[in-house]
């Protein structure tokens, strides 16, 4: 008899002290056999401190690197820990933890390397502003010339990866913004993408990543990115 997989759920968190309590509360209320790392990136606020009188252990950067940084740390933790599946999910209470089953399914059953929560393969009720629309048509465009269908929300920060994803991401991988360009990577590289419709809540507090000044330069540097992914050669 197999035994169950080991799941850890890699929380990025920057200055969310306010969002934390009911993240994690939320996540071992709905998907209590999971295990949980926080990655503070950077913080300057109690992040790390929330996390640990919640007994949750927790990685700390002394700068923040952005989320592909928290996120390749989360990785190397998962690697070296012996996790067969790693899930990104936002401090900021926008996921909910009760689609961790749905999320996680498709990676179980071997249908697929990276699972991707998606708020547009179903009608969800979900509505983002009109510039993030348009910048998700033209991303979701590009991906598709590499992935050979289509990914939806290619800017999804709830996903599952297998573990062999996590070997791979944990030496090469984007610090800021792991959207497209890192989709296109996974494609290239011969990983099968899925995505899995969930339904994403409005930022509870906190403070997002993306700030004023990186969204302006997003849309910019992640198409450079995506077509450098799409001519590099694979790993």
């Amino acid at each position: 008899m197999t035994s169950p997989a080991r799941v850890l759920v890699i929380i990025p968190a920057h200055n969310e002290e306010d969002s934390l309590p009911g993240t994690l509360a939320e996540v071992r209320s709905k998907a209590p056999g999971v295990d949980i790392l926080i990655v503070d990136d950077g913080s300057r606020d109690g992040t790390s401190r929330i996390s640990r009188e919640h007994g949750v252990p927790v990685v700390r950067h002394p700068v923040n690197l952005g989320v592909g940084g928290a996120l390749q740390t989360g990785f190397r933790y998962a690697v070296e820990h012996g996790y067969d599946i790693g899930v990104q999910l936002d401090a900021d209470g926008q996921h909910d933890p009760s689609y961790l089953g749905v999320l996680l399914e498709p990676v179980l059953e071997g249908k697929c390397d990276v699972s991707i929560g998606s708020r547009y393969v179903t009608s969800t009720g979900y509505k983002a502003p009109l510039n993030r629309r348009l910048g998700m048509l033209l991303f979701s465009g590009v991906v598709k010339l590499a992935c050979g269908h289509t990914i939806t929300d290619t800017t999804s920060g709830f996903r599952a990866y297998t573990r062999k994803v996590m070997e791979v991401c944990q030496h090469d991988f984007p610090k800021d913004f792991p959207d497209a360009p890192l989709l296109i990577t996974f494609a290239r590289n011969g990983f099968r993408l899925l995505e899995v419709p969930v339904v994403m809540r409005e930022r509870v507090a906190g403070q997002s990543f993306y700030t004023l000044g990186k969204q302006l330069y997003y849309p910019y540097k992640n198409l450079l990115a995506s077509l450098m992914a799409l001519i590099r050669r694979p790993v």
